[in-house]
């Protein structure tokens, strides 16, 4: 009987295979894989390229669709059957608005083929457009150009009043002044610099907030009103928004160990299912862990949905309460998440975030 060599298969199958492989690879030649667009300007708007191809196969093709790897990017195709030795192509369209610098994107092409699908690649850099006027200040309030409308302060100390400039730009054609009659809390001071602003001019609102005299935590949103010599739309209304945490002095690595240390056995507490209507609590157990007295400057909800209320505001050292929050379902619907803000004078995480969750359904 005649012994088979397995040995002398394996290199004859490995052959065969790499050659049906390569056929497999090769029904669909593109004539480039990748496209390079250069250096395009984003104010002559979206740029276009074809990529063809042939069918080099021994069966009927058809492109089953065309994925690319952002909205961007809007693809066409060769809907109809590409025969043996037939033609196609594949087209990309890339709209630069709004997207300077370099891109790299791709388009992945599905076939009813034995190898399936193909991937293709755009490439180049976008030159932004200039920027005008209405992009740096786009909000429109009588003559005067804002970029916003309300005024962040962002986190702020309550040790002292902070200062902030909001430049401002005339679009009118003639001088604006402004009055001295603006309306804002006794601690906020409106500043306009220059009182006259002449046309196609810019200038400065300067905000100082006294925190001090606000003697209150966490993130608070006042109204400030301004006033012009304008003919109409004379009043200018802002929000003024702020931070306000609590000013630690610097403290040695000694001090610290000594502060006091709020630790919560719990962030987050899930309600579940719960019926509109419904009004529903639960128990967070927070532990003073430092080795001084621990106070509880006061707790803030994100809505009037959520009321939260805690057990003991002044902790020894070692000892725990809890701080009880109440959550009203009325009037809201679906997946609902709420916080609440616990502010103390641990130094090392003075303000402390729990979290509750509840899913209510419709009665």
């Amino acid at each position: 009987m005649k012994k088979i060599d397995i040995f002398s298969i394996i290199p004859v199958f490995l052959v065969t295979s790499h050659f049906a492989f390569c056929q497999i690879v090769q029904e669909l030649a593109f004539s480039d894989k990748t496209h390079d667009f250069g250096t395009i300007n984003e104010v002559d708007g979206p740029v276009e390229y074809e990529f063809t191809f042939t069918n080099t196969g021994t069966n009927t093709i058809k492109i089953e669709n065309v994925k690319a790897s952002c909205g961007c990017t809007t693809p066409g195709w060769t809907r109809e059957e590409v025969f043996p030795g037939g033609t196609g192509f594949v087209k990309v369209k890339y709209d630069p608005q709004n997207r300077p610098g370099p891109f790299s994107k791709s388009l992945t092409v599905t076939t009813n083929s034995a190898s399936k699908t193909y991937v293709l690649y755009i490439k180049g850099k976008v030159t932004p457009r200039p920027r005008t006027i209405e992009d740096d200040f786009p909000s429109l309030m009588g003559g005067i150009r804002v970029k916003y409308k309300a005024f962040n302060l962002g986190k702020v100390l309550n040790n002292a009043p902070v200062t902030k400039e909001f430049e401002i730009y005339n679009a009118s054609e003639n001088p604006i002044r402004f009055l001295d009659s603006t309306q804002a809390p006794a601690y906020i001071v409106v500043q306009v610099s220059p009182i006259i602003l002449e046309p196609k001019a810019k200038g400065n609102i300067i905000i100082t907030y006294d925190t001090r005299s606000r003697n209150d935590l966490g993130f608070m949103s006042d109204n400030i009103v301004l006033f012009t010599d304008e003919a109409e739309n004379s009043r200018k209304s802002f929000s003024v928004y702020a931070t306000i945490e609590e000013y630690f002095p610097p403290m040695t690595p000694e001090e610290l160990a000594q502060a006091p240390k709020l630790t919560f056995e719990k962030l987050i507490h899930d309600f579940g299912k719960i019926k509109q209507g419904d009004v529903v609590s639960t128990e967070f157990l927070f532990t003073n862990k430092g080795k001084s007295e621990l106070n509880i400057r006061k707790t803030k909800a994100t809505c009037g949905c959520t009321v939260s209320k805690p057990e003991k505001s002044t902790l020894l050292p070692g000892e725990s309460s809890k701080l009880t929050v109440t959550f009203n379902s009325a009037g809201r619907r679906g997946t609902q998440q709420k916080s609440v803000t616990i502010f103390s004078n641990d130094p090392s995480a003075p303000s402390q975030r729990i979290t509750i969750k509840a899913f209510i359904e419709e009665k």
